[in-house]
């Protein structure tokens, strides 16, 4: 299902920015009156982290007017109870719901800023939603922006996404990211489960995640090297771990523990727990150290000293953000590093054939000794 939106997005809707940039007619923009604002952001969970400090950097510009968000199910529980946020309004990205809201809301907005770095879509739709927008100035689907930012991936992503508000003229930066709320509900459930699994306060507890998203599997370490951390870390910690990921990367985590020593000081909690209980369950570890994918930024979002593996994508752009997080990048040694350009739509598996030695050579390459150490700096 996510590859045939892509396909549509990528080939008929651009298409359709093109014909529509004929019609757009907007000025420079000189003041935009922001009374009623749209920020649309439809996709990852980790991506839509990090567009947090742009959004709290609009409502400490404009505290009084109303910020409604735009996201889809997969991403709205990371704007759960954000001060920042009057409205989330989750859409599905299929013709008749993104139809059935561009009609119900025709320049009902003064200004959307569209956070996707390359969806069409996005585009489309804060065209005729809102009087003004702003969006990054690459690709067909910028011909429909009144206000475009340059996409700068020589940076953090934080700071590309900050670029879009900036063009407001706020001036605003963040050292960290804003924490990720959870219900009193999903409180009880995971404290629930600690306590079944007779994990207590003091106990040193790292969350282990070896999964990815769907859109680039190549970006996950190899499990029989999770395995051999977790049992080293166990060893020299007195640690228990917890392994976190969807419904779907059960059967890896199950992969992991077979591989394991001392599987009696894990829990596996995958597809077990909400986004939201997640947000808290992190919350209650010590330690965090995953691939480059969603749980690594909510580690990282709450406070937690994370970890995050990288080989596909540069720590430069989308590293655990906070003050000493690290983001272990050794894909210096493939060619093709990084292969992964959310901004161009380049987020391939890996470039080598399956069936070869260097297939995932980049994340091959952080050695189980590679991780220990960073590990050691973090604790």
């Amino acid at each position: 299902m996510v590859f045939i939106i892509k396909i549509i997005d990528k080939y008929i809707v651009s298409l359709l920015c093109n014909f529509l940039g004929f019609f757009n007619k907007t000025a420079k923009v000189s003041h935009v009156e922001c009374r009623k604002i749209l920020v649309v952001q439809l996709w990852g969970v980790g991506e839509t982290i990090l567009t947090l400090p742009a959004i709290e950097a609009l409502r400490k510009k404009f505290p009084d007017g109303e910020i409604n968000v735009l996201a889809t199910s997969r991403n709205k529980d990371v704007f759960f109870e954000n001060k920042n946020i009057n409205k989330i309004i989750a859409l599905k990205l299929t013709p008749f719901s993104v139809l059935g809201f561009i009609f119900k809301n025709i320049k009902k907005y003064e200004l959307a800023i569209d956070m996707e770095e390359y969806l069409n879509i996005s585009a489309i739709i804060s065209f005729f939603v809102a009087r003004k927008t702003f969006g990054y100035s690459h690709n067909s689907r910028a011909k429909l922006y009144s206000e475009k930012a340059r996409y700068n991936d020589k940076q953090h992503s934080v700071q590309t996404f900050l670029d879009l508000v900036r063009l407001l003229g706020i001036s605003y930066d963040a050292d960290k990211l804003p924490g990720l709320n959870y219900s009193k509900n999903d409180r009880n459930f995971v404290d629930k489960i600690l306590k079944e699994n007779k994990i207590k306060k003091g106990d040193f507890v790292v969350c282990i995640a070896p999964g990815a998203a769907e859109s680039a599997k190549a970006r996950m370490w190899p499990f029989d090297r999770f395995a051999e951390l977790c049992d080293e870390i166990i060893a020299k910690y007195n640690a228990k771990i917890i392994f976190v990921g969807i419904l779907s990367e059960n059967e890896l985590i199950e992969n992991v523990l077979r591989s394991m020593e001392q599987k009696d000081k894990t829990i596996n909690t995958a597809g077990k727990i909400s986004l939201n209980q997640l947000f808290y369950l992190i919350i209650k570890c010590k330690l965090f150290i995953g691939n480059d994918a969603g749980p690594m930024h909510i580690a990282a979002a709450q406070g937690i000293k994370t970890l995050g593996l990288f080989g596909p994508n540069l720590p430069l752009r989308f590293g655990p953000y906070g003050k000493g997080n690290i983001g272990l990048y050794k894909g210096y040694n493939c060619e093709f590093s990084p292969c992964i350009n959310v901004h161009k739509g380049q987020v391939p598996d890996c470039l080598y054939p399956r069936n070869s030695n260097d297939y995932q050579k980049c994340m091959k390459n952080i050695s189980v000794d590679d991780v220990l150490k960073e590990v050691e700096k973090l604790v």
